[in-house]
């Protein structure tokens, strides 16, 4: 099951980002707890660490502070080598994209390839400029 992140103004979808699955989700929110809060679960990034990943929805003031975050996940993942993907999917996509990870933060993408961190924020501006919430579908 994958784990899809969006945001709609009415009936209307604003954006939406496919993540992959719950599993890849937590792979990220792992990396972020040991590189960026150094094991210490929500000391630096509480609204993205600490939300459960299979219902809800973060505010448009949640999104305020995860784009905070956010800019720290990726400077931080930034400086670090990267990693073995963690799911068949992310080498059958970087494969076919040549996609050829050079820090932590290129191993992070959606399933189109974008870079998850860039569309992650992307949703949270959009959902923050909008006043509505993000939604975990």
């Amino acid at each position: 099951m994958g784990l899809y992140l969006c945001a709609f103004d009415g009936d209307e979808e604003i954006d939406g980002v496919e993540v992959g699955s719950y599993a890849d989700f937590n792979f990220f929110r792992d990396a972020v707890i040991a590189a960026v809060e150094e094991g210490e679960r929500g000391s630096r990034c509480p609204t993205l660490v600490s939300h459960h990943d299979s219902d809800g929805e973060w505010s448009p003031e949640e999104a305020s502070r995860l784009i905070g975050e956010f800019d720290l996940i990726g400077k931080a993942l930034s400086e670090l080598p990267p990693v073995e993907f963690n799911s068949p999917w992310k080498g059958k996509v970087a494969s076919s994209l040549g996609l050829k990870p050079k820090s932590l933060l290129d191993c992070f993408f959606d399933v189109d390839g974008e870079p998850l961190v860039d569309r992650l924020r992307g949703l949270a501006e959009k959902s923050i400029r909008k006043g509505v919430p993000i939604l975990f579908q």
